[in-house]
């Protein structure tokens, strides 16, 4: 069909990526009705990939193709939410991310948690929006897998569960979610959830310093200034301080200058 061929220039797959070819086949699909063509065409013009960005043009695309087999709903939850080619409306956003959720949509599951949590659109509900976090981080959706931890560690909409926290965080932090790897991190050094184990926190320390997460960045240089779970080592400690304070991190400008200090007063 013209919209599965609009989705392989878009993709890449089986044809050269190419969003301008893309957007050519979707319009053909998206006129003759197509509600898939018109959501594919509607998040080309909301994106800007092909066509000049239009956040107006992208709703009355959104807004035509509306049904079960789309995303639709939820793209118009999107700008709803953020006011882009409408105007803001929390409460509309609700409105469609509730529909969308409801027909399993994983992405509107979370945003809907979104919104009972910051009480936006709806009254801030700990507890509903925990509860929109559990049906799409089932869904292996690592935003809501994060969000959830938190609420776990914190004790939000849930009973303090150190170790649900823990296994959350675990299945982001696989997923590359840099503060995921960071917070876990932190349970392994604190003990929370898990045994404490410094070697298993400098590992998750590392892994989101290197994808440049400023706060594990600080705390891996102070893994490596104390020693913990890794060699001391005062030039690695020195290195990774210095990234974050490049970053504006305070603590690890006034930790990257005392060690400067102490270096060259040996030295």
């Amino acid at each position: 069909s013209q919209d599965f061929l609009g989705l392989c220039y878009e993709k890449g797959n089986g044809a050269p990526q190419n969003y301008e070819e893309a957007v050519k086949w979707y319009r053909k699909a998206a006129e003759a009705g197509n509600p898939s063509a018109q959501d594919h065409l509607g998040y080309c013009y909301y994106y800007g990939y092909g066509v000049s960005q239009d956040y107006k043009e992208a709703v009355k695309w959104y807004s035509m193709a509306l049904g079960e087999e789309t995303y639709a709903e939820y793209h118009l939850g999107v700008c709803y939410y953020y006011g882009h080619g409408v105007e803001q409306n929390y409460k509309t956003a609700v409105e469609w991310f509730r529909i969308a959720a409801l027909d399993d949509k994983v992405k509107a599951m979370y945003s809907l948690g979104v919104c009972y949590y910051y009480g936006q659109g709806v009254k801030q509900d700990y507890r509903e929006a925990v509860k929109w976090y559990i049906e799409a981080a089932t869904n292996g959706y690592v935003d809501a897998q994060y969000s959830l931890a938190a609420c776990y560690y914190h004790g939000q909409g849930v009973e303090q569960d150190y170790r649900e926290a823990v296994k959350w965080y675990t299945k982001a932090a696989e997923q590359g979610d840099t503060e995921a790897q960071n917070n876990l991190a932190t349970c392994y050094y604190h003990g929370q959830g898990v045994k404490q184990d410094y070697e298993e926190a400098a590992k998750w320390y590392r892994k989101a310093a290197g994808e440049g997460n400023v706060k594990a960045q600080f705390n891996l240089g102070y893994c490596y200034e104390e020693g913990l779970g890794v060699d001391t080592d005062r030039i690695e400690a020195v290195k990774w301080y210095k990234k974050a304070a490049e970053q504006g991190d305070e603590d690890a400008k006034a930790r990257f200058h005392a060690l400067l200090k102490d270096y060259r007063r040996e030295y």
